[in-house]
């Protein structure tokens, strides 16, 4: 990893982690915590209030994300579902909800603020059936073929080496098994240069792939039936878009 990536993963990591300290401290306050400041394209909002409801006020609070991917990720009874970048853990525990007892719900974080905070939620909703795991999305501390769904919010994006992250989501799904994430994706006819202009990479905008290398990492992964659709703008031809894909079962 370059200089530049390895200082651009480390301003993420403290944004997520000063956000995480700010809702753990905002617990202690009389009214419960505050959610992290963000615009009306990104947080809480975005989710459905009998979900906000059901879930620990500091999960809800920490979320950061541009989407809901839990509510496009088709998730069924007794699937096993692995959340890149889990943050707080308010897509974690709405899934280990859809997927039952007999599911699983995993989610990875960088931070261990973030971890903390998300083990913490987990006991207050008595979800006895998710694991959260210390990594990078880079490089996922699971075995090969073990996933059924893979979900995200807001996240790829943030990584520096999105060919890796694709190629690892690839590995650990099951054959037939399928993506559905929410993030930030640039029109193709924006430039990095221009993305950078609307917005720093910590704050989900820089570090966007647009429509055409998005499917194309994908694709390029071995991921195939790749929908990209846009869902609302986040900033001057910046988009939260929708993303499903699928990991190919062998011919019969």
């Amino acid at each position: 990893m370059t200089e530049q990536s390895t200082d651009l993963r480390e301003t993420v990591r403290m944004r997520y982690a000063a956000a995480a300290v700010q809702v753990s401290e905002g617990g202690t306050a009389c009214c419960g915590p505050q959610p992290v400041e963000v615009d009306e394209n990104f947080g809480s909002t975005l989710y459905a209030a009998d979900e906000r409801d059901a879930l620990p006020a500091e999960a809800v609070a920490a979320s950061l994300g541009c989407g809901n991917p839990t509510a496009v990720a088709e998730l069924c009874e007794g699937d096993r579902v692995l959340d890149l970048g889990s943050g707080g853990g308010i897509d974690v525990l709405l899934s280990a909800r859809r997927v039952g007892p007999t599911g699983k719900a995993y989610g990875l974080d960088m931070t261990d603020e973030m971890l903390q905070l998300a083990l913490g939620n987990a006991r207050k909703a008595g979800a006895t059936n998710v694991e959260f795991l210390k990594g990078t999305i880079e490089s996922i501390p699971l075995p090969a073929d073990t996933i059924d769904v893979v979900i995200s919010n807001c996240v790829i994006n943030l990584s520096v080496d999105k060919p890796a992250v694709f190629a690892e989501t690839f590995r650990v799904l099951r054959p037939g098994g399928r993506i559905g994430v929410s993030d930030v994706v640039a029109d193709d006819t924006l430039t990095p240069e221009q993305r950078a202009e609307r917005g720093d990479y910590a704050g989900c905008i820089a570090g966007a792939l647009s429509f055409a290398e998005y499917r194309h990492g994908l694709e390029t992964a071995g991921f195939t039936d790749v929908e990209i659709t846009p869902t609302h703008p986040v900033a001057d031809g910046m988009h939260s878009a929708i993303v499903h894909a699928t990991k190919p079962a062998p011919a019969q």
